[in-house]
């Protein structure tokens, strides 16, 4: 990956690679979850409750990965094995893995697919009766002959055992290939050797088991993993305009009848209502939106919108905007911190940070609330009813009571009470003839 982040931790779809097959397992109905990392421990910050973690000491391949989680397996259970920059397996194809191994009666299940280049994966070798002889892996050229590289059905890395078998087997590993490396797969000639049966279930998409080892390849499997995300999406009721320019994260969910328009990226713990418009080309990053509510060429980042809200084009919500039913936040406006209660609107031009603003309020272009002296900030609060004019400032901390108003172009210092008038600017003053007097100075020049 070329990366200080470790390949598992890289992203794929806003989920770390890992817990891809990990959540796809404790989806299909696995009773225990174990990982296996290195000693840096580096996935174990990301792992949900309840999932198991196992330290491989060195990094002596795949065998002695599962050797390294020994312990946790059910000698009397089925155990089934995944690689952890294999993202894209699902919980269906992990159900009919299991099944077909628990009807088979084998020790040893293999998920296969056939592949156009099997380039890079292990070939799988089969019997004359059918079942798997062996896996033989290419990483390196002498380890298989002309013969096994012709071979197109490969190794998954997934592989369903019957956990007596599989333990047996471990202690019986040997590292007897050019990488000097326990390979799990080897663990079946093995099981063969003991008089039982090896299977291979043979899977349908074979881009479920696509691996990550570098940079391209997450390119390429996050583009899948996406697609099937967009189409859940819209099975459920979703409209997604043009999904070749949209982003949605796996975590993100969305309501019915939701129009998701060109452009528009969701991240994180998003959650979209019923009825609503995001987009054109709007960010919404850790955010809930309530229905019906539109925002459109907008960045909204750890906000929550009420349901009926307006917000854009070109708008800006911080972490804690707090947005009430039916409010507007328009053009080149950013709030942050802040609470604009119901039916209140801040049309444009405006920054409203560190406030409480009232029910049917508005506040006229250019309003700013000054929320920092220097040294701390300072909360600013607007009652309901309020008419704010433009070009207002308040200087926080401040109080403006219900239903009160401010003067255009004021500079509010002092607390305005319920339904005053708060006038805070100089006097015009008008210089007659003054135009006429600079003219004749210049010419005199």
């Amino acid at each position: 990956m070329r990366s200080s982040t470790p390949k598992v931790l890289h992203p794929v779809c806003g989920r770390p690679m890992i817990l891809w097959p990990v959540a796809a397992a404790r989806a299909a109905g696995a009773r225990k979850v174990v990982v296996v990392d290195n000693p840096a421990r580096a996935v174990a910050a990301v792992l949900p409750r309840g999932v198991e973690l196992a330290i491989q000491h060195e990094p002596r391949g795949t065998g002695d990965a599962v050797r390294a989680a020994a312990q946790h397996i059910d000698p009397a259970s089925p155990v089934i094995v995944l690689a952890g920059d294999v993202p894209l397996v699902t919980p269906g194809a992990l159900e009919l893995l299991a099944r077909a191994h628990m009807q088979s009666g084998a020790a040893a299940t293999m998920a296969t697919m056939v592949l156009k280049d099997p380039s890079g994966y292990g070939r799988v070798v089969r019997a004359p009766d059918g079942s798997v002889e062996r896996v033989v892996e290419t990483k390196v050229a002498s380890d298989a002959t002309p013969e096994e590289l012709a071979i197109r059905e490969v190794n998954t890395g997934v592989l369903c055992f019957h956990g007596a078998d599989l333990l047996g087997a471990l202690g019986e590993l040997t590292a007897d290939n050019a990488q000097g490396e326990l390979y799990l797969p080897d663990v079946l000639p093995i099981i063969r050797r003991a008089g039982r049966r090896v299977q291979a279930h043979v899977l349908d998409d074979p881009t479920m088991m696509l691996g990550v080892n570098d940079r391209v390849d997450l390119a390429d499997v996050t583009a899948h993993a996406h697609r099937r995300l967009l189409e859940a999406h819209m099975r459920a009721g979703v409209t997604i305009v043009d999904p070749r320019s949209t982003q949605i994260d796996v975590g993100v969910i969305i309501g019915q009848d939701t129009v998701i328009e060109p452009g528009s990226i969701l991240r994180g713990a998003t959650s979209v209502g019923t009825g609503c418009v995001i987009g054109p080309s709007s960010t919404v990053i850790d955010s809930r939106i309530g229905d019906d509510t539109t925002v459109l060429h907008a960045y909204v980042n750890g906000a929550r919108l009420a349901s009926g809200v307006n917000v854009g084009p070109f708008a800006y919500l911080r972490p804690g905007t707090d947005l009430r039913d039916r409010s507007k936040i328009g053009t080149f406006v950013e709030v942050k911190n802040a609470v604009v209660g119901a039916n209140t609107k801040v049309p444009h031009l405006s920054y409203v940070g560190d406030a409480d603003v009232g029910d049917n309020s508005n506040l006229g272009a250019g309003t700013i609330t000054v929320n920092y002296d220097g040294r701390r900030k300072h909360r600013t609060t607007i009652g309901s009813n309020v008419r704010g004019g433009s070009d207002t400032m308040f200087i926080a901390p401040v109080t403006v009571g219900n239903g009160a108003w401010t003067a255009a172009g004021s500079v509010i210092t002092e607390d305005v009470p319920p339904g005053a008038l708060g006038i805070a600017r100089a006097r015009q003053t008008n210089v007659e003839g003054y135009v006429d007097r600079k003219t004749a100075e210049k010419g005199e020049q």
